[in-house]
């Protein structure tokens, strides 16, 4: 596969799909959307993904994934051999439940509160209200996350899209001083010392990252 286009932002979510790619040793077009600049409201971008949001990747064929889960089993089904979307029906299940769990609720619920409060309210006290019912969220996700991992160092034993989206839901709890459980620390701690993380937290810049958490 040549000539896929990303669209990602730096320490959002798209650096799990980030990591994938560079997993894969996939050739692609990296294109910076600055979130804070509002590039992800422009209309060139909304054209390509309506939802204003990251990640996005265009396909060779033209079409667009603008979303985690679908881009994520998308490159899993791509390279069917590299075994990140496991062909055991028990193991396949365990990984997308994860994967959503980490996505749809300690991100879509909790981080999401925690990053942008001002989508739940317009004052002060509400928006700190909303941002503690965030932490919340993510407190009790990462429980919940705590008690889905199988593997002794992964999801399921071996590297699989699930260990990307848990991946970045601990390098975003890491970043805030979050205190991780044991189980999802020994994880972040594996996953940081893949070289395609390491590389891909270099190219994104975070290279205190490294520093803190030596391979």
């Amino acid at each position: 596969m040549a000539n896929l286009k990303f669209f990602m932002t730096p320490g959002s979510c798209s650096t799990g799909i980030h990591l994938l790619l560079e997993e894969l040793e996939l050739f692609f077009e990296a294109h910076v959307v600055n979130l804070i600049a509002g590039d992800n409201m422009r209309l060139e971008y909304l054209v390509i993904n309506p939802r204003g949001s990251v990640p996005t990747l265009i396909r060779t064929d033209g079409t667009a994934l603008t979303d985690f889960i679908s881009i994520a089993c998308w490159l899993a089904e791509s390279r069917p051999e590299r075994n990140l979307l496991p062909a055991s029906e028990d193991a396949r299940a365990r990984v997308l439940e994860l994967m959503n769990y980490a996505v749809g609720v300690v991100h879509g619920e909790g981080f999401t509160r925690v990053f942008v409060s001002e989508r739940y309210a317009a004052d002060p006290e509400g928006k700190t209200s909303a941002k503690s019912e965030g932490h919340r969220i993510v407190r009790k996700g990462f429980e919940r996350l705590e008690s889905m991992l199988m593997g002794p160092t992964y999801v399921v034993g071996s590297f699989s899209i699930a260990d990307a989206a848990l991946f970045y839901v601990e390098f975003w709890a890491d970043r805030l001083g979050l205190e991780l459980p044991p189980k999802c620390e020994q994880h972040y701690r594996a996953m940081l010392t893949r070289p395609a993380v390491r590389q891909v937290l270099g190219e994104e810049g975070y290279h205190s990252v490294l520093r803190k958490y030596p391979a």
